[in-house]
């Protein structure tokens, strides 16, 4: 099994995932500013020319959350609940609610102060941040009410879909999001940095 990655938050989860299963593949490192990710061998891969990409044998799979449920399916993990139909809703659910609102609510921060930063593509954009206030408050507000006295964000324990919604959001102090005032996002996500892969997710 091979993983194609980059540094960043997508293929984040999927390598700390990796890691916590203890799933063995061959991690590759692109660098996407030298055009590894635009080369025709890679575009035959992932013709999204994005990263994380999977490849094991004649299955290939990109999409972070597709490759997350491969890998738990994989090793047999019940982070993706395979036998269980109602709970897949209940992931599926904070999987679309993540790439559907709190990825637009704080994408914004993390564009700006830690995307930027990588890249050299300048200073942070403070009216724009300013203008993402709304929607930030707004789903914060959502996943805080939900994760009160809850651990995890679905099935009352560890799924991908924690893994799905921390991949930006455990950058909130980097990026300056305004979490002070959703104590229970910033509970989970320091209960969530207590596990070694997710803290140190990236491969040696």
């Amino acid at each position: 099994m091979q993983i194609y990655w980059i540094k960043a938050q997508a293929p984040l989860r999927v390598l700390a995932l990796c890691k916590h299963l203890g799933v063995q593949a061959e991690f590759i490192q692109l660098d996407p500013t030298d055009g590894s990710l635009k080369t025709d061998k890679y575009a035959k891969l992932n013709p999204n020319m994005k990263a994380p990409t999977l490849v094991d044998g004649e299955t290939v799979l990109w999409e972070a959350s597709a490759i997350m449920v491969y890998l738990c399916q994989k090793a047999g993990s019940d982070m993706w609940p395979a036998n269980h139909a109602a709970e897949q809703v209940d992931v599926i659910k904070w999987l679309s609610w993540n790439d559907c609102h709190w990825m637009e609510a704080i994408g914004n921060f993390y564009f700006e102060y830690i995307v930027k930063s990588t890249f050299n593509f300048g200073q942070p954009d403070q009216q724009a941040i300013e203008a993402g206030l709304p929607l930030f408050h707004k789903y914060a507000a959502v996943l805080n009410q939900h994760l009160q006295g809850k651990d995890h964000v679905a099935c009352g324990r560890l799924t991908i879909a924690d893994f799905q919604l921390a991949s930006m959001a455990r950058y909130w102090q980097e990026s300056q999001m305004p979490m002070q005032d959703y104590p229970n996002i910033v509970n989970w996500l320091n209960k969530l940095m207590q596990l070694p892969a997710w803290a140190e997710p990236w491969p040696l």
